[in-house]
C-alpha cells in the first residue's frame, strides 16, 4: 500500500506574456473554498455542466513561448468542470429524503489553445499527474507548461525566489494542452453525499476524469480533434482505465502517453514481503537498482563504461537466474543461493551477507537506506541520484525521498505564483498539492468482461489490452527514467510484453528511456529528448487531417 506525498507520487506507506483576464462565469478565487452555487437555483442541474454544489468557471489569459527558437502565442484557459458519479440523475439531484446534495466534483483545469490553429485539425492531449491524491503542477511546470521552474539536478535547490522561464520544450508545437488535477486536490473540490466513496478509487476516480473529457470536447468543440491522453505515474493505470472507458463510449483515442507505468500493482516493489510469494516486484526493480549502482559507482569490479548494455545484462539476469532462484523459494540449494546473492551484490553494490540476510529479496526502502550507508545517507527513490542525510541512523529503510525534498518547494511554489498571477485564478482558495488518500481510496477494480470489482490490488493491463484490441490502430508510447524505483522502468517493460494482445499489435507500443528518475523532466536534457520523442509520437499518429505541426 502507499500513499501520496507532495509531489504526487507513489511512496511506502508511512508516507508568457499575461494580459487583463476575463472571466467566463463567476469571478474565482474569493468567497467559500468549494466556489459553491445557489443550491436553490433551478438551473443548476439544467446543463451537464453544472451541478448543485459547484458551477463551472473559466478565466482568459494570453500568453506566447518560445519553442525551437519560434514563437507560439496561445489562449490559456483556467477553470473548472463540474463532474457527477456513475449513476448521477440530473432529475434526482438530491439524496432519497431531498435534503443532501448527491456527490458531485469540480474539477480544475488549465487548457493551452495555440491562437490561429484550426481545431479540426489540431491534436488535443490531456495530461495528469497521479499518486494517487496528486494534483498535475508536476507536468504543468516542469515538463510542458509554456513556462517552467527551474531545479537544480541531482542536488537540492536552494529556496525561494525560484525561477520561472520560458519553457523551450512545451509541448505546445505539437498539441494543445489540458492538465487536469485530480477531484480534490489542486483547485479540484468534492462535495455531496458519500464524496469519498464517489470519487475516491481506481474506477471511480477514472470515471470522473472520463467525464470530464467528455465535458470539455463539448465546451470547446473539440470532438473532432486528433486526441491523447498523458499519464505519469498513477497517471498511467488511470489513463489505461480511461482509454477502455472512453471506448465504451466509443470516443477513439490517437495515442496514450505514460510516463513512469504501474499497471499491475501487484508488481510494487515498496513493500513486497506483505505479499508473500509474489516474486516479480524483486525481478521488475533489479535493473533499477543496478542502474543506480551504476550511477554511484558501487559495481564490483568497476563501473562498464555504458550503462545500456549492462541494463539489458542485469535484465536478463533477473528474467532467467535470479527469477528461477525467487521460484524455488526454500528448495534452492544452498550453492545456488550464494551464487545467486553474490551476482546480485556486484549488480547493486550491498554486501553479499545483506542479500542473504534478506533472503535474496531487498525491497525499494532497504535498498534505498543501505546503499550508501558508510557515508550516512540515504538515495532517492523517485530518483536514485539524489542523497539526503539518513533522519534515523538506525532505521531499517529509509525514512523519506530526497528528491521529493530536494524540488518540492520549487514546485508547489512555483505554480501558486503563476496561477494567481498569470493564469488570474485562485485568490484567495488553498491549493492542495496532494492529500493522503490512505483510508480512503478504493484499490478494487473492476475489467473489462468482469462482472464486479476484484478484491484486493488492481491490475489494469485488461483495460489497456481491451482498448487497444476494440481500436486496433490505438497507439501506446511507454517512457520512464532510468533512476526510478518508484515505478522501475522495467517494470512497465514487463508489463506490456505481457498485455493480452495479438502479435500484430505489438507494434502499437514504443518505448523510449532516459537517464533521469521519475520525474523524467527534472534533468533538463531528458526533458529535451522527452518533447522530442512525445511530439515526434504525436505528429506521426495524429491521421492525415492534422498534418506536421505548424
Amino acid at each position: 500500500m502507499r500513499q501520496v506525498h507532495a509531489t504526487g507520487l507513489l511512496l511506502p506507506a508511512l508516507l508568457a506574456a499575461q494580459l487583463a483576464a476575463t472571466s467566463a462565469q463567476a469571478a474565482p478565487g474569493r468567497g467559500s473554498d468549494t466556489g459553491a452555487a445557489a443550491a436553490s437555483s433551478p438551473s443548476a442541474t439544467a446543463d451537464a455542466d453544472r451541478g448543485v454544489t459547484f458551477h463551472p468557471e473559466a478565466v482568459t489569459t494570453e500568453g506566447a513561448v518560445e519553442i525551437g527558437g519560434r514563437s507560439i502565442a496561445y489562449r490559456a484557459v483556467a477553470g473548472t468542470l463540474v463532474v457527477h458519479p456513475r449513476g448521477w440523475d440530473d432529475a434526482a439531484a438530491r439524496d432519497e429524503a431531498g435534503t443532501a446534495p448527491k456527490a458531485e466534483a469540480s474539477m480544475f483545469y488549465t487548457a493551452y489553445f495555440r491562437n490561429g490553429a484550426p481545431d479540426a485539425g489540431r491534436p488535443i492531449t490531456f495530461l495528469f499527474n497521479g499518486g494517487p491524491g496528486s494534483a498535475s503542477l508536476w507536468l504543468h511546470m516542469g515538463a510542458f507548461g509554456p513556462r517552467r521552474v527551474v531545479t537544480a539536478d541531482a542536488a537540492h535547490t536552494p529556496a525561494a525566489p525560484y525561477r520561472v522561464i520560458n519553457n523551450a520544450f512545451s509541448l505546445l508545437d505539437a498539441s494543445d494542452l489540458v492538465f487536469i488535477d485530480a477531484p480534490a486536490t489542486g483547485f479540484s473540490r468534492i462535495a455531496g453525499k458519500d464524496k469519498e466513496k464517489a470519487f475516491l478509487g481506481v474506477d471511480a476516480d477514472a470515471h470522473a476524469f472520463t467525464e470530464f473529457v467528455k465535458g470539455f470536447l463539448s465546451k470547446y468543440d473539440r470532438w473532432n480533434s486528433p486526441k491523447y491522453l498523458f499519464g505519469e505515474s498513477y497517471g498511467t493505470p488511470r489513463a489505461a482505465v480511461m482509454t477502455a472507458m472512453l471506448a465504451e463510449n466509443s470516443i477513439e483515442l490517437n495515442g496514450v502517453i505514460l510516463l513512469s507505468a504501474t499497471l499491475n500493482f501487484d508488481l510494487w516493489a515498496d513493500a513486497p514481503q506483505f505479499n508473500p510469494g509474489t516474486e516479480e516486484p524483486y525481478i521488475v526493480t533489479l535493473p533499477s537498482m543496478a542502474a543506480t549502482a551504476w550511477y554511484h559507482d558501487r559495481i564490483s569490479g568497476g563501473r562498464p563504461a555504458e550503462l545500456a548494455p549492462f541494463l539489458r545484462e542485469v535484465e536478463q539476469f533477473a528474467l532467467t537466474d535470479y527469477a528461477q532462484a525467487l521460484l524455488a523459494g526454500s528448495d534452492l540449494p544452498p550453492a545456488r543461493r550464494k551464487a545467486v546473492a553474490e551476482r546480485l551484490a556486484h549488480y547493486t553494490g550491498l554486501p553479499v551477507d545483506y542479500i542473504e540476510k534478506a533472503d535474496l529479496r531487498v525491497n525499494v526502502g532497504e535498498f534505498q537506506r543501505t546503499l550508501d550507508e558508510a557515508r550516512g545517507l540515504s538515495v532517492g527513490r523517485l530518483d536514485t541520484r539524489f542523497e539526503g542525510p539518513q533522519l534515523d541512523p538506525l532505521s531499517k529503510e529509509a525514512d523519506y525521498d530526497p528528491q521529493s525534498a530536494a524540488i518540492g518547494s520549487a514546485y508547489v511554489t512555483a505554480f501558486n505564483d503563476y496561477a494567481r498571477r498569470t493564469l488570474k485564478f485562485g485568490g484567495e482558495r488553498a491549493f492542495r498539492p496532494s492529500f493522503d488518500v490512505e483510508s480512503d481510496w478504493a484499490y478494487s477494480h473492476r475489467p473489462p468482461g468482469a462482472g464486479q470489482a476484484l478484491p484486493g490490488m488492481a491490475n489494469v493491463m485488461p483495460d489497456l489490452a481491451t482498448a487497444m484490441k476494440l481500436n486496433p490502430r490505438l497507439r501506446v508510447l511507454v517512457t520512464g527514467g532510468q533512476f526510478d524505483l518508484a515505478t522501475p522502468y522495467f517494470e512497465g517493460v514487463y508489463e506490456t510484453r505481457h498485455l493480452a494482445i495479438p502479435a500484430d499489435l505489438r507494434g502499437n507500443i514504443e518505448y523510449r528511456y532516459y537517464p533521469s528518475g521519475h520525474m523524467v523532466y527534472a534533468n533538463e536534457a531528458s526533458l529535451k529528448a522527452l518533447h522530442a520523442d512525445v511530439a515526434d509520437f504525436i505528429q506521426r499518429t495524429a491521421g492525415p487531417a492534422a498534418g506536421p505541426a505548424k
